[in-house]
């Protein structure tokens, strides 16, 4: 059965001379990998459009016994402006991807989280400055939306013990906003060395208590190291 959904390109790879796979987070299926054709051909655009990161509509043959689905037409949604044009942005943007595509499984659809991760994206790709908030209640949010709220009295999670979310002087600001789902991304917030330091290794700490490996994600790294 012929589908479309919109997708958000999660990764990339190499299949054959002439095709690739990707991996998408379907808003209406959840994620789901594709084969695409003839994508390496230089007279083909295809290949253009499975960049990880790119908003896009996707139709495609949906066959539920098959691990790889195909790919019939493919168009953008929207195109960031300034992403690729900065390595600082594309770094933000790859970590929140790879994060996801860690943490979600094969058709769980989850279109609160889908509508999350695209906000969170266009807000990098129209933010100039503070994009590690952008970053931080991404984290906070995927905890929140499946199902793993972090608890700010909890000293200890499923046996690991937790480091304290408010040891920076506004730390405690930002994760109310975050619970609350009330960031101003138009403000500017006040954010010291503490700050970073405590919300970065909290938020991290409970992803990687949940999820297996999220402390090893390359895309992570790679931050860490532009961001020094």
């Amino acid at each position: 059965m012929i589908q479309k959904s919109e997708a958000i390109v999660l990764s990339r790879f190499s299949y054959s001379e002439s095709s690739i796979i990707s991996k998408c987070f379907l808003k209406d299926f959840g994620k789901v990998s594709f084969i695409i054709h003839g994508a390496k051909n230089k007279k083909n655009f295809k290949s253009s459009y499975f960049q990880p990161g790119n908003l896009i509509e996707i139709l495609f043959y949906n066959k539920p016994n098959r691990s790889m689905q195909t790919v019939t037409k493919t168009s953008f949604i929207k195109q960031w402006g300034s992403i690729s044009k900065d390595l600082i942005k594309i770094s933000y943007v790859m970590a929140m991807i790879e994060l996801t595509e860690k943490c979600i499984k094969d058709y769980d659809v989850n279109k609160e989280l889908f509508d999350q991760l695209q906000e969170s994206i266009l807000i990098i790709d129209k933010k100039q400055n503070q994009l590690n908030l952008v970053f931080w209640n991404y984290q906070y949010q995927l905890l929140r939306i499946l199902g793993f709220k972090p608890d700010f009295e909890q000293s200890e999670l499923d046996m690991h013990l937790l480091p304290s979310p408010f040891d920076g002087p506004n730390s405690k600001k930002i994760f109310t906003d975050f619970e609350k789902k009330s960031v101003d991304f138009n403000s500017k917030y006040k954010i010291t060395n503490g700050d970073r330091s405590s919300i970065s290794i909290y938020l991290n700490r409970c992803l990687s208590i949940h999820f297996e490996g999220v402390d090893k994600l390359k895309s992570f790294e790679v931050l860490k190291q532009c961001l020094a």
